[in-house]
């Protein structure tokens, strides 16, 4: 077995890392812990038997085990990409400035977040933070502003993306807190365009729908600093990929983000569609989907997968070998 340190993943062929993701699948793929979100009744209807692991270096080589073709809504992993195209547009220090960039340490859809710090010492990848970002991005209109965040969420993936209307719909019929949440923000000065409409256009590209290769593919855009693998296209800059891989690092999977960096040393960021994906700065992107979730709202086989490929090869950036 390999076990390589990151400073020598490049000497992982391609067979070794198709070996590592058959070897994975196989010894998840009967696991059955964890279950659909629920709040959502179009999330409960996802087959739950879907399970697709995607690895994509920033060579722009794919390997992939399982079902990596079946779609579901992207949910909060769609946070990532929203506050890369926010950072892009106005430059870290406006976001530090109009959101913040500090962990919560509440839940993701907290309220009381909000008050206690008057919007903010929020991030983009909570959902206070995320409905600020997605109020930041460009566009004078409802219009303009969700052609900017599709189209990025396209340009990370190399590929034209569409919405899961049925996701959408049950969503923006059941989003009340996220409305209460952009109003609370707009009576502090944190909302920057229509509290209502920034709330439509969060709900919309959550429920943008992608498969495994697709995520595999936006994570390997991060770890090649921001320019796609497949399409050669810069979709954003090196340094806005830095400060949004911190946050990643420190919030990417909800209550449970320190206990995922302590055990991956990895950047990453779920959702509650079944979306898990991890960046491997300068290597490759990793992302899964399997919809079943722990309680605290990441894919259970997901986070095994990923955990198994990084302690595998030793990919975690914090382990140093003295000199």
């Amino acid at each position: 077995m390999n076990r390589l340190s990151v400073h020598s993943i490049s000497q992982v062929t391609s067979a070794d890392l198709d070996g590592a993701l058959q070897q994975a699948f196989e010894k998840f793929k009967d696991l059955k812990e964890g279950k659909n979100a629920d709040y959502i009744q179009e999330l409960a209807n996802v087959d739950p038997n879907i399970f697709g692991i995607a690895l994509v270096t920033t060579d722009g080589k794919i390997h992939t085990q399982g079902d990596f073709n079946s779609r579901v809504s992207i949910q909060s992993v769609s946070k990532v990409f929203t506050m890369a195209r926010a950072l892009e547009d106005l430059g870290a220090q406006a976001i530090e400035d109009k959101i913040g960039v500090d962990a919560t340490g509440m839940r993701f859809n907290s309220i009381i977040a909000v008050e206690l710090q008057k919007g903010k010492e929020i991030n983009p990848l909570v959902n206070p933070g995320a409905i600020a970002a997605t109020s930041l991005v460009s566009g004078a209109d409802y219009a303009a502003k969700w052609d900017s965040i599709l189209q990025t969420h396209c340009d990370f993936a190399g590929e034209a993306l569409e919405v899961n209307l049925p996701v959408y719909k049950s969503e923006a019929n059941d989003n009340l807190r996220n409305q209460a949440i952009a109003h609370l923000l707009f009576a502090y000065g944190r909302m920057y365009f229509d509290p209502v409409q920034t709330t439509d256009l969060y709900t919309r590209q959550c429920a943008i729908n992608v498969h495994a290769k697709d995520l595999g593919v936006m994570a390997a855009t991060l770890a090649n600093g921001g320019v796609n693998p497949l399409t050669k296209k810069k979709v954003v800059s090196p340094e806005t990929v830095m400060y949004t891989l911190a946050v990643m690092a420190t919030a990417g999977l909800y209550d449970n983000s320190g206990i995922w960096l302590f055990n991956t040393g990895l950047p990453a960021k779920s959702g509650v569609g079944g979306g898990l994906l991890a960046v491997c700065p300068g290597k490759f992107g990793i992302a899964v989907v399997s919809p079943p979730l722990d309680p605290a709202g990441n894919s259970v086989k997901a986070q095994k997968v990923i955990r198994h490929v990084v302690d595998k090869f030793q990919l975690n950036p914090y382990r140093v070998q003295p000199t």
